[in-house]
């Protein structure tokens, strides 16, 4: 039998689908699997007797994919969730997000001044007992995601560096896991971000995506390369807020001299705006005034932006780049200037389908993107859970009378090769 899927089985490949897709009936899993559908019965009662999915009656007025009556629609979970955690320069959030893609509680702790490691790690912990206590024992937290404003060593999730946190290889996903308990994973927020826009947001079902968020923490940008996120040999790929854009610019604090986020950054904007830096809403509705003290610094960071963007569109070659934070609120105000700009910087025919978009994400961007990691051993194999405690024994056939791949795998040598599996479009 020819094999059906890599590790950690098809399982896992149907729970991925549910999970990333939405609700989605039977019979179109197996035609997106390959599967039989006794395979697919068996793995969907599975799924189901360990409480990671549910089975609804297809829609009134449905029509089978053939002959015979409508077919189930399968649906993930909200009750099996992820902890997403987002450590900023002055909050620390953590929200419970669902199977289902739901946001089932949210908390968050502002911070007079930038968390350490250790204070970070132990507002997580705090919070997530007050997210966990808010929604009952029903609920069941399958692992943590981090999302960190800095480079992240994806080995072992320790942070090498956050310059707006003050932090130099500071553990976080080690200690974290010790205080709670939990599976935990920390990566870079920009590249956990454009995982969720790709997911979820402006670029879903994009597989080839360069994603740029403008906040507090500077520029953080993300790229996905044939529909899985680009890493790197160590997870630091995609920092493109220190792509070079002036060779007589500002010098940054990574020690280089005309990074992106300093000349295109957020303070100098709302400073000549006259905004709080973190309010967006007043931020667009001062650049729609058009004054020409705002509009000349709107054209330098506009000139800078596409500068960027042409130094990645020559190197990964992205059909779409999503703009989040104040970026998306630069794109709402030029328009189609960003595109233009980086057409006429670029090689011939590289840009000729590029498309700038804004975030769709919003505030949700960087828990959905941590969410995502969090059920990350979730997602190689369902098994990792506990079974449902209410599951009554299913009468389905199981896995092992069914069609199962019997293909040897190896295991993954390197988390960054697990970064990689996982991220696989099921």
């Amino acid at each position: 039998m020819a094999p059906q899927t890599t590790a950690p089985g098809n399982a896992a490949r149907v729970l991925r689908l549910v999970h990333e897709e939405g609700p989605i009936s039977r019979a179109e899993l197996t035609r997106r699997t390959g599967l039989n559908r006794s395979t697919i019965l068996a793995l969907v009662g599975e799924l189901v007797d360990l409480g990671l999915v549910h089975e609804d009656a297809p829609p009134a007025g449905a029509r089978g994919a053939g002959v015979g009556r409508p077919s189930p629609v399968v649906r993930a979970s909200a009750d099996v969730v992820a902890a997403a955690a987002v450590v900023e320069i002055d909050a620390v959030t953590v929200a419970l997000v669902g199977l289902d893609g739901s946001v089932r509680d949210r908390r968050t702790a502002h911070q007079d001044a930038p968390p350490t490691g250790p204070e970070a790690i132990e507002t997580v912990a705090r919070l997530l007992e007050d997210v966990a206590g808010a929604v009952g024992p029903a609920v069941r937290v399958v692992g943590i995601g981090v999302a960190v404003p800095g480079t992240v060593r994806v080995e072992d999730g320790t942070v090498q560096y956050a310059p707006h946190l003050g932090w130099h290889d500071e553990p976080v996903a080690g200690p974290l896991a010790a205080r709670t308990g939990l599976p935990v994973t920390a990566a870079n927020d920009a590249n956990l971000g454009a995982w969720a826009e790709r997911l979820a947001g402006s670029g879903r079902g994009v597989g080839d995506l360069v994603y740029l968020n403008g906040g507090a923490s500077g520029i953080g940008g993300g790229v996905i390369s044939a529909a899985r996120p680009l890493s790197g040999a160590d997870g630091y790929a995609g920092e493109l807020g220190h792509t070079f854009v002036a060779a007589n610019g500002i010098r940054c604090h990574c020690g280089a001299v005309g990074c992106l986020e300093t000349e295109a950054s957020r303070e100098a904007l709302t400073t000549a705006a006259g905004t709080a830096p973190d309010d967006l809403r007043a931020l667009a509705a001062a650049l729609a005034e058009g004054r020409p003290a705002v509009e000349a610094v709107v054209d330098r960071q506009v000139s800078a932006l596409a500068t960027a963007l042409r130094n990645a569109i020559h190197t990964v070659n992205p059909e779409v780049v999503v703009l989040g934070g104040f970026l998306g609120v630069v794109l709402a105000h030029v328009g189609d200037r960003i595109v233009e700009a980086v057409r006429a910087q670029s090689m011939p025919g590289t840009a000729d389908r590029l498309r700038v978009v804004p975030a769709a994400l919003g505030d949700d961007v960087l828990t959905r993107g941590a969410a995502e990691v969090g059920f990350r051993d979730l997602l190689r194999d369902p098994a990792t859970v506990t079974r449902a405690p209410a599951a009554a024994p299913s009468a389905r056939p199981t896995a092992a009378d069914a069609e199962v791949d019997r293909t040897p795998t190896t295991a993954p040598q390197h988390d960054r090769d697990v970064a990689v599996e996982e991220a696989r479009p099921a």
